[in-house]
Order: structure tokens, then sequence, then C-alpha cells
């Protein structure tokens, strides 16, 4: 199971905010940059990039560093905030962001994510972010009628994944959603990223028991900045080569 590790950027700085609200953010680091290669040097296979003040404005807002990022790093880089028309989607992609992250065009323009599905076939992901189970959008600022169960089987089988975000537990540290993420999973074949809510370890470990219907992987933002999650021992404990995976000899110790 994929650990992304998140960085927020809300005026130029590494922010978390507490279940989506702008006025509830915490200053992390004012060097993203920094802050992303740190991440890359403790062994992350992947970034997610959120641009709030992109959510918030509909549009990109902190591309120039969002350019600087995806430059210095080795790693691949997944963008999210703002992009809700193909032009926005496109300029992250020509910066050479692997991956473009779409949702609220998922409700306001449905056949637009079709189109970039089409066009950029596992290169969009489409982001469900859900409050008592309903759909919100520009940037959680709004909440739509939709049940996320509903949007999800409407997305095409060649979107790169879904990514699902409890707004409730974002940020709280209170563990991920785990139903919801499984009646997600029953109901499309498409990748789920878990997001929201991770705050140590044994929450990590509780999604293994969801790889298998689809959970591929999990993002951990405020439980790394404050220390409660290691991100070296996230990877070792539900990455590729995680300990339980390795086979054991005949004295019933792993062998490595």
């Amino acid at each position: 199971m994929e650990v992304i590790p998140a960085i927020d950027l809300l005026a130029g700085r590494c922010v978390r905010l507490y279940q989506g609200d702008y006025q509830q953010s915490q200053v992390f680091n004012e060097n993203p940059l920094e802050v992303a290669l740190q991440w890359q040097n403790q062994g992350a296979k992947r970034l997610h990039l959120v641009d709030l003040d992109g959510a918030k404005e509909g549009t990109t807002v902190n591309l120039d560093i969002i350019q600087t990022i995806v430059e210095t790093l080795t790693i691949p880089v997944q963008v999210g905030g703002g992009l809700r028309d193909r032009i926005s989607v496109e300029r992250l992609f020509n910066l050479g962001v692997e991956r473009a992250i779409v949702g609220t065009v998922a409700v306001e323009n449905p056949e637009l994510v079709t189109e970039l599905c089409e066009a950029f076939p596992h290169k969009i992901a489409v982001g469900i972010d859900a409050r008592n189970g309903k759909v919100a959008t520009r940037g959680w600022l709004e909440t739509s009628t939709i049940e996320a169960t509903d949007l999800v089987q409407q997305i095409s089988d060649k979107a790169a994944a879904i990514i699902y975000t409890d707004i409730s537990r974002d940020g709280t540290l209170i563990g991920p959603n785990l139903e919801a993420l499984k009646e997600l999973a029953k109901v499309t074949n498409i990748p789920i990223i878990a997001s929201g809510g991770i705050s140590c370890l044994t929450d990590l470990l509780s999604l293994l028991s969801l790889e298998s219907l689809g959970v591929s992987g999990v993002i951990v933002g405020k439980a790394l900045y404050t220390g409660k999650v290691d991100l070296k021992e996230a990877i070792a404990a539900i990455g590729d080569g995680r300990i339980q995976d390795i086979p054991l000899n005949f004295d019933n110790t792993a062998v490595v």
C-alpha cells in the first residue's frame, strides 16, 4: 500500500487545516520545497500537493511553488485544487505533474471529467471529499446533495484513482473512516486512496484489511507534521517490502 505524504499550500506556505476550515489553519513550514525534499529523502514514492488557495478561487494560485517542487523532486507529484477546466489540467501536465486531481467538476461538470480521463488515461485522479456522506465542493465550502457512493459509480474506469476524504476526520487525528471506504470500494474497481484522520501506525495498519477490496494507498498529513507518524516507519509497516510480506525461514524469523 502506498503511503503518500501531503503538502497543503496556502498563501505560499505549508499548512494544515482542521476539518477543511480555512479559519483553522496551522502553518508548519514557510518553505514547502524544504518539506517536499524532506518527504522524498525519507522514502516517499509520491507526493500529494493541494493548492488550497486554488480550491477556493477556482484556479491554480500557487503555480510557481508547484513548478519548483515538481522540477526539483525526482518522485512523481500529484496536484489538486482549483482544477475546473482542461486548460488548467494541461498546464500542470506541461510542468511535469504526474497526476491532476479534480474534485468540484466531478459534481458540476461530470462530462468534463470523463473527457479528461479519456484524453489523459490513468493521469486523472478524482477527489471525492464527503461531509456526512454528501460530496463537498469548492474547497469544501459547499456541500452538494450527491452521495459519495453514487458519484463514484459515474467515474470513468480510465481514472488513475479515487481519493476519498472524510472531511469530519481531516486534520483531527481520530482515524480513517473504514466503513465509508469499504462502501466505496464495493461499487468501483478504480483504486481508492484513503485520506483524512490518520493519527498513528495502528490507523495505517487498519487499512490493510481493505487492500483486497481496492484501497491501494493512503495520504498522510497532520500526523507526519506533528510527529505522531514517522514516514519511514509507515512505509516499512504497510508499503512495499513490509515486514508481514517477507518470507519466514524455518526458525520463524524473517528472512532479510
